[in-house]
């Protein structure tokens, strides 16, 4: 099939202009890329998920409780709405690994004696499922096994309630019910010190005395049609369950929300799929701009074409057409490159995700219609650019158009109007001159740098925020060195016991109780930590680093917990606790504290055992320790009955850096790169539509005598004036920027503050200048080759 005479002349224009084709394609490449690494990770993750709570028959809903004899799972078997049922035997652990010092905490699981439990089925990695009728055979949980670099037949010993037992390890394994591999109250999964490990019912049941019993029940529902049907029939199940286990020391039944795991999980699709849209619109908005900006100036340079090809009979549309093809060649090459790019980054991506949620297998695939949704979206707003341009091009007469355009009329600029150019050289008042006469054109470029740069500062934002996280968390909130938990509520003589120990030196305790929370028709499932008087160890910090003790009475609840409940200082809730005598309390909120992390209430120490109607008890203690201690103090902590878990706070903090910085460092890496690009884009299209604009100018001046240097000058100090200029406007960009990611990155689990430091600034600055610098010594070397009696050719 022949080419077109229009179709060879879009593709002789395309290589003539290919270095400007190129920036732009990069442009719209950063932006297909980020849409479909973020949409092909999102996808992906939801998808083997999905598929893996199908395939591991994953529980709706978790009952926990004291014991309850075995026939009494058939009660709860028979409620409305529930499909299947299973108990097991759970306790948490003390494990000894051998070649690690510090103490381990592991959750154990009862496994039934075929094997494989119907509901929340394990999944194997390596060795295999625990022989029939073996009692000292384990599974355990695959990040910790490579954390130790454990394999099939290592032996292992753990204590569970003050009983001892050597165990083999048969298999390696993960769970649905445990991809996030989180303790209780931790914010990271700490893969050294912590495991989930499947143990024989038997075992589990000779160890805690259960034998025909269970201290958790989990449950399937019956398929309910609707999201909100499926919700309420789930709360149904749960308040029925409640009532059937009250008995038995039922601490609260819950569904998959308040499942660990499960919760995390949710929560981190959820921000993804924020950022899905959130990131790629602010790329593709970015490249639209340019695309504009770009052929609107390069259609006003070739006005004397489109008056030529209508004079040769060609019709408007034919020449809109032309551009359309040159338009659309661009963005194919950027959707091309975005597609590879963006495919390449999403496997990246969602590899660290897979490692992080300890997903067995990914289903990973990239979705044509985003691909074609990014597409349409650069290609549309470059034609409705281009589309004005060429219209405005064309509605000329041919013969006025095919005229040079008349000189411009200038009068005098504002600094010669002033007198201040006797204090500069002619090159630098044409700069200045240039700017004042074309102010749209310089505005342009100043917006399109502003943009680029403010997305790398959003980029550089998210680190400086988690940093602060980290920062009022662990340096001012939480002041020790080493936290215990009790196997239950102690008296204060067990503190006096702990601080008798070597390297301790100072001990406060607290108390943290399981608590239902409601007020009207609203309640949620959280804890109380009372907190002792005067605390210095764990102390709350508002978002504002402001300390707030805890009230002498009543209570004090963070803000979104408050605004779940619907609830303001000076009104009540009621208190269902979950553990004990398992009273319900009616509680007066006095304060609220606008923090960062969680969902939480506190109250005094004094005050949380007064309403509970116990004497003056403790279920943690926080510990300062001598330098050097820490290890010898975790030691004596794993030895003592009474202490059911111990753990570091440097190791925390440690092990918290280091999964955060996995993913801010690839974020903020492609990030910066689709910055740079879009900088490099920018300011070298300005500089090269500018060098195209003013050859004849730029030549004349090297005829007058100017040298190669100033003519450069005159071109890139131009340049270099419009860069300084968009720097404060990249800043404000970057810190609108900055506060909406935050807003929409911020959930129930943590909330992002908007922490902007001068190092914020000053990195996009620097990326920004690179870029500039790249762009300029590109120019420059077009400059210097500058033909001079081609330029000064003048149509007659």
């Amino acid at each position: 099939m022949p080419v077109s005479a229009l179709t060879r002349k879009a593709l002789r224009d395309l290589w003539l202009m290919r270095g400007q084709a190129l920036a732009i394609a990069l442009v719209i490449a950063a932006g297909i890329a980020m849409l479909v690494m973020s949409q092909s990770t999102l996808d992906s993750l939801r998808t083997t998920r999905d598929m893996l709570y199908a395939q591991q028959r994953f529980a709706h809903v978790w009952a926990h409780l004291k014991r309850a004899p075995s026939a009494v799972e058939r009660q709860i078997a028979d409620l409305p709405g529930v499909a299947e049922t299973e108990t097991r035997i759970v306790s948490f652990a003390k494990m000894e690994v051998p070649g690690f010092a510090d103490p381990v905490q592991a959750l154990m699981q009862s496994l039934p004696d075929d094997g494989q439990p119907r509901l929340n089925r394990v999944h194997l990695r390596t060795g295999r499922m625990l022989a029939p009728g073996a009692q000292d055979e384990i599974l355990i949980s695959d990040a910790f096994a490579k954390a130790h670099r454990l394999k099939p037949g290592d032996r292992l010993r753990l204590t569970v309630h003050g009983r001892t037992q050597w165990f083999r390890l048969a298999g390696i394994a993960v769970s649905a019910e445990h991809l996030y591999q989180i303790k209780h109250g931790g914010m990271f999964p700490d893969y050294e010190r912590y495991a989930i490990v499947w143990a024989p019912r038997r075992a589990m049941e000779a160890a805690m005395d259960m034998k025909g019993a269970f201290n958790q029940i989990v449950i399937r529902l019956a398929h309910a049609g609707t999201a909100s049907a499926r919700l309420q029939q789930e709360q149904q199940v749960i308040r029925a369950t409640d009532r059937i286990l009250q008995r038995y020391g039922g601490i609260g039944a819950t569904g998959r929300m308040e499942q660990m795991s499960f919760r995390f999980l949710h929560e981190e699709l959820k921000q993804l799929a924020t950022n899905v849209w959130l990131f790629p619109a602010i790329f593709l908005g970015v490249a639209a701009f340019l695309l504009n900006v770009v052929f609107k100036r390069l259609i006003g340079m070739q006005r004397d074409q489109v008056a030529t090809l209508k004079a040769f009979g060609y019709g408007t549309w034919q020449v809109a057409l032309h551009y359309g093809q040159i338009v659309t060649f661009i963005c194919l090459i950027g959707v091309v490159i975005g597609t590879l790019a963006g495919a390449w980054l999403g496997t990246l991506l969602a590899g660290q995700y897979q490692k992080n949620f300890r997903f067995p297998y990914l289903v990973f695939s990239t979705d044509a219609q985003v691909v074609a949704i990014g597409a349409a979206i650069s290609l549309l707003a470059a034609l409705a650019g281009t589309g004005h341009a060429v219209f405005a091009a064309a509605s000329e007469p041919v013969a006025q158009a095919m005229r040079p355009p008349a000189p411009e009329s200038f009068r005098p600029t504002l600094i010669e109007r002033l007198g201040l150019t006797r204090w500069l050289s002619q090159p630098t008042r044409m700069i200045l001159r240039q700017l004042e006469r074309r102010p749209f054109k310089a505005l342009m470029t100043v917006i399109g740098l502003a943009l680029a740069g403010g997305i790398v500062m959003m980029s550089d934002f998210q680190i400086a925020a988690i940093n602060h996280l980290l920062a009022v968390e662990f340096g001012l909130a939480r002041h020790y060195d080493v936290a215990a938990s009790f196997t239950e509520a102690a008296p204060r003589r067990a503190l006096h016991e702990l601080r008798a120990l070597p390297g301790v030196r100072a001990v406060e305790g607290t108390r943290m109780v399981s608590v239902r929370i409601g007020h009207l028709n609203h309640q949620m499932l959280t804890a109380i930590e009372g907190l002792p008087e005067n605390a210095r160890m764990r102390r709350p910090f508002s978002a504002s680093l402001q300390h707030k003790p805890a009230p002498p009475t009543g209570l004090m609840l963070g803000t979104w917990l408050a605004r779940r409940l619907g609830v303001q200082p000076g009104d009540t809730v009621w208190v269902e606790v979950m553990e004990g005598r398992q009273p319900r309390l009616t509680l007066p909120v006095t304060q609220l504290l606008d923090e960062s992390l969680g969902m939480n209430a506190y109250m005094s120490l004094p005050a949380l055992n007064r309403a509970l109607g116990d004497d003056d008890l403790a279920s943690s203690a926080f510990l300062l320790v001598d330098k050097g201690m820490e290890t010898s103090v975790l030691r004596e902590l794993d030895r003592r009955p009474l202490v059911s878990s111990a753990e570091s706070q440097t190791a925390s903090l440690r092990n918290y850096r280091s999964t955060i910085s996995t993913f801010t460092r690839i974020f903020t890496l492609m990030a910066t790169l689709m910055g740079a690009i879009i900088n490099f884009g920018v300011v070298y299209n300005s500089a090269r539509m500018s060098l195209s604009e003013r050859t004849r100018e730029l030549a004349s001046l090297r005829v007058l005598g100017f040298t190669r240097g100033e003519v450069s000058y005159i071109l890139l100090g131009e340049l270099a004036l419009l860069v300084l200029l968009s720097l404060p406007v990249a800043a404000a960009v970057g810190y609108a920027l900055s506060a909406f990611v935050a807003h929409g990155m911020s959930t129930e689990l943590f909330r992002v503050p908007l922490i902007v430091r001068p190092s914020t600034f000053a990195f996009p600055s620097f990326v920004t200048c690179v870029s500039a610098i790249i762009s300029a010594l590109a120019v420059n070397w077009r400059v210097r080759r500058l033909d001079l009696i081609e330029a000064l050719k003048t149509r007659e």
